[in-house]
């Protein structure tokens, strides 16, 4: 009899949700179902259908019921940020992803599929968003963003409400004392770098700091909520040194709408 060799499980860092519990097998990456998995696997095919390769492609479930999508070659940023993933070069590359990643969703149709928690009813729309584009979950080659990956928050929301969320973490947006590498001191220049490179009207630059304070409370209260319930990562994360840098980042974008709206030109 010859013996099926298995295919080792390897853990793939980096997130906070499915902590522990993605891995790369082969070409394959496994992790748990979400409810939303059917909406995000016909958005996945629809991307596919466009030609867009900055996302996974869906493959189904195996044999322990996970979900199973291809895997993308390439490197996603996780603490301790490398520095290549703090240049200009890399943030004005993120933004011309997401860029892209908008153009290929529109059209889906996003009615009769159950979708995971959306924003807030000014920000909700046609086209589909990834909800989520934190550092770690895009994936570089050769110092470029190339794709975007876990898409369990994507829902329907609008074109300000992606780019917002991405400038909030990748600019980023909150207070210098909470900035401790290259990016301390360059808010302004990079905020305005960043949606200069997506392309932003005026009309969204003028909202952009309304989007910035709704996206944080939006984003922190999905921690909230899961560390209520008793999700073990967000429950340790969720501290009280974690509540209080929440608390002042809130306070100080608040602060800040005629700072940014200067910046946004």
């Amino acid at each position: 009899m010859v013996a099926v060799r298995r295919v080792p499980e390897v853990p793939l860092l980096g997130g906070t949700a499915n902590r522990g519990q993605v891995f790369r097998v082969g070409d394959t990456v496994r992790r748990p179902s979400q409810s939303s998995a059917p909406a995000v696997h016909a958005l996945l095919r629809h991307l596919a259908d466009r030609g867009f390769d900055g996302a996974p492609r869906p493959l189904g479930t195996d044999e322990q019921g996970r979900e199973m999508l291809t895997y993308v070659e390439g490197t996603a940023v996780v603490e301790p940020y490398p520095e290549w993933a703090l240049t200009d070069a890399a943030l004005v590359s993120v933004a011309e992803l997401l860029r892209d990643y908008h153009r290929a969703a529109a059209g889906f149709d996003a009615a009769g599929w159950s979708w995971g928690r959306t924003p807030p009813a000014p920000f909700v729309g046609g086209l589909v968003t990834h909800n989520d584009p934190n550092l770690d979950n895009v994936v570089f080659r050769d110092g470029r963003a190339v794709a975007l990956i876990d898409f369990d928050l994507a829902s329907p929301g609008c074109v300000l409400w992606d780019v917002t969320c991405a400038a909030r973490l990748w600019v980023p947006l909150r207070p210098e004392r909470y900035v401790r590498d290259s990016r301390r001191g360059r808010l302004r220049e990079r905020l305005r770098m960043f949606v200069d490179a997506y392309g932003l009207t005026a009309a969204e630059r003028a909202l952009l700091p309304e989007a910035a304070l709704a996206n944080h409370h939006w984003c922190y209260d999905t921690v909230r909520v899961a560390a209520a319930r008793g999700h073990p990562a967000f429950s340790a994360y969720w501290t009280v040194r974690a509540r209080v840098r929440a608390d002042a980042c809130f306070r100080w974008l608040a602060e800040q709408g005629p700072q940014l709206r200067a910046a946004l030109g």
